[in-house]
């Protein structure tokens, strides 16, 4: 496989997408309504944010299902509760079987 390696130039969004495209996603979701404390807390509300993208936030591109499927629950199998992730600022719904 012949994979060449590309420099980007400093500051310069349009070369990476990709990656500007996360970074911008992490900041607008996650530490625009996080004040940070240090660095270990700056590592546990990433750690956080990045589980919640992956197991419960819908993508459009994905056919609004998360990274990581989740299973379809039918309606009689409990009520709908909510569990909040990094702090309250998102929700995860599901349905409790107990």
């Amino acid at each position: 496989m012949e994979i060449e390696q590309i420099v980007t130039a400093p500051r310069s969004p349009w070369q990476n997408g990709y990656c500007e495209r996360l970074i911008g996603t992490i900041r607008r979701e996650c530490l625009d309504h996080v004040i940070v404390l240090n660095e270990s807390h700056l590592r546990r509300v990433l750690k956080e944010n990045l589980a919640y993208y992956l197991r419960s936030r819908t993508h459009l591109g994905l056919a609004k299902d998360a990274p990581e499927p989740r299973v379809i629950q039918p309606q009689d199998v409990g009520p709908v509760v909510d569990e909040p992730v990094l702090g309250g600022l998102h929700h995860r719904y599901y349905r409790n079987t107990a």
